[in-house]
């Protein structure tokens, strides 16, 4: 099974390609639209801010659209992490509106705290509220807690693409997904045992 982790070339993708290679994976860390086409699962990671990454995407040659053809149109298994997932969203709104790649009704929000004590970006330890099951859920309990480091989230426009939540001085959202794709905005590869078993589900999941 090979899983193709597209570098965008927005940070080190050293710890999220062990963690894939921990749990079983065949991977390629690529920028080739090549590899994207024949991987059979494909893996977004993003780090910083939403502008930067989609400009990283759409500065491959051929990625963007092997991207779509194998994810949209053949349904290959997808994962988006952190920055990632957001730009599976209609759009992004940090630094002005910017258009996502659009799997995933909505826009990327910045973080508004209750709370005007938390610190802006949310970075740490945060327990998810499961709204619905989910193979890459599998496993994890009723009290999983993830790691986070972002200043933004996915405001999905539709409940039922809303797989799990979080509480950071109100509600945010912390995993996406529909058909044969899924988004997390916190970090599975820096998770510990519970990131490596979502790591682990979605290598096995058949969507």
């Amino acid at each position: 099974m090979t899983v193709a982790i597209i570098d965008l070339g927005s940070g080190n993708l050293r710890s999220a390609a062990k963690a894939f290679e921990h749990a079983g994976g065949d991977v390629v860390v690529t920028s080739s639209a090549h590899d994207v086409a024949r991987a059979s699962r494909i893996v977004l990671p993003g780090v910083g801010a939403f502008g930067d990454c989609r400009a990283g995407l759409m500065a491959l040659d051929g990625v963007a659209e092997a991207l779509e053809d194998s994810v949209m149109h053949r349904g290959v298994p997808f994962l988006g992490i952190c920055v990632g997932m957001q730009l599976m969203a209609s759009r992004g709104l940090e630094g002005g509106a910017q258009d996502g790649l659009g799997w995933i009704e909505g826009a990327v929000e910045a973080i508004s705290p209750d709370d005007e004590t938390l610190k802006i970006p949310h970075m740490g330890w945060n327990e998810l509220c499961v709204h619905r099951d989910h193979p890459l859920l599998a496993g994890l309990g009723a009290q999983a807690h993830m790691y986070f480091v972002h200043g933004y989230h996915l405001a999905a426009a539709k409940h039922r693409d809303v797989l799990a939540t979080a509480d950071y001085g109100g509600t945010i959202t912390a995993m996406v997904g529909c058909r044969n794709i899924a988004g997390t905005q916190f970090h599975p590869e820096k998770s510990q045992a519970l990131g490596l078993r979502l790591i682990e589900n979605f290598l096995t999941w058949k969507p």
